[in-house]
C-alpha cells in the first residue's frame, strides 16, 4: 500500500508512526491538499520517509507546511529541511514555545493569500493552554481536526490505556476532546463562535489526526464531538 491515500478531490492523507504522549502511543496522520496552481499544502506533517517524500513529490511542489496547534510540531523541521522554499505556518503559542522552529507565517483569523478561497480556517481559541486551528478544504468538502476530536475504534488501546481512553471520551461512539482540553476551555463563547463557523462550512468528510477517518456525515460528526461545548 502506498504512503499516500486519496481521500477526496485534490486531497490525500498519510499515516505516520505512533508517537509517545503521556505513556500513550498516539497514531499520527497528515493531509495533503493540491491547490489549483499545483502547489501542495500540507497539514500536520508526519515523519518524512523516502517513500512518502517520493509520492509527495509526484503530486506537486511542496509550498505550504502547516501545524494546527502547539502539539503537532515533531516533524516540522525535517520537512522544512527537505523543502526549504516552503512556507512554514503555525499558531503563535507554538512559535513562542519552540524557538528552534523558524515559522514564516503565524496563523491568524484569515487564510494566507496563497491559499485563500481554497482552504478556510477557524481558531478554537477559548482554551487557556492551547489554540487549535481547524481547516476546511473546499474542493473535497473536508474538515481537518487535530486534537479536539479524537476518534479511536474500540480495542485500539488495551488494559488501563483502554479504560482511560474510554473515560476520556476518545473512543467510538464518544469521539470527543480529551477531558483536560474540555475542562480548561474557559472562554466557551469564543469556542462556540468558532464552532458555528466550522459547521457553516457544511463539511462532508473529516480528517482526524488521531483515530479513524470520517468519510461521510462530517458535520454531524463534528457536532457530536463538540457537544460538550454546545452544551
Amino acid at each position: 500500500m502506498s504512503a499516500l491515500q486519496e481521500f477526496g478531490e485534490g486531497l490525500w492523507t498519510a499515516d505516520g508512526p505512533d508517537v509517545a504522549f503521556f505513556f500513550f502511543p498516539y497514531p499520527t496522520r497528515m493531509a495533503v491538499a493540491r491547490l489549483t496552481n499545483g502547489d501542495l499544502w500540507i497539514w500536520s506533517p508526519v515523519a518524512l520517509t523516502p517513500e512518502l517524500k517520493r509520492e509527495t513529490d509526484a503530486l506537486g511542489r511542496v509550498a505550504h507546511l502547516v501545524s494546527p496547534n502547539l502539539l503537532h510540531h515533531l516533524f516540522l523541521n525535517a520537512w522544512k529541511s527537505a523543502y526549504p522554499a516552503a512556507k512554514l505556518y503555525g499558531p503563535a503559542d507554538l512559535a513562542r514555545r519552540k524557538r528552534n522552529i523558524a515559522f514564516d507565517v503565524l496563523l491568524g483569523d484569515k487564510p494566507d493569500p496563497a491559499w485563500n478561497g481554497e482552504i478556510d480556517l477557524a481558531a478554537l481559541s477559548g482554551n487557556v493552554f492551547m489554540t487549535e486551528y481547524v481547516f476546511f478544504h473546499r474542493a473535497s468538502r473536508t474538515a481537518m481536526v487535530a486534537d479536539y476530536v479524537q476518534n479511536f475504534r474500540p480495542g485500539r488501546y488495551k488494559g488501563w490505556r483502554g479504560w482511560l481512553a474510554r473515560m476520556d471520551g476518545l473512543v467510538q461512539p464518544q469521539s470527543s476532546a480529551p477531558r483536560e482540553l474540555r475542562i480548561t476551555y474557559w472562554n466557551r463563547r469564543a469556542g462556540r463562535a468558532a464552532l458555528a463557523r466550522i459547521l457553516a462550512w457544511q463539511p462532508e468528510k473529516v480528517v482526524v489526526a488521531h483515530g479513524e477517518l470520517v468519510p461521510s456525515g462530517g458535520g454531524e460528526f463534528i457536532r457530536h464531538g463538540f457537544r460538550w461545548l454546545l452544551g
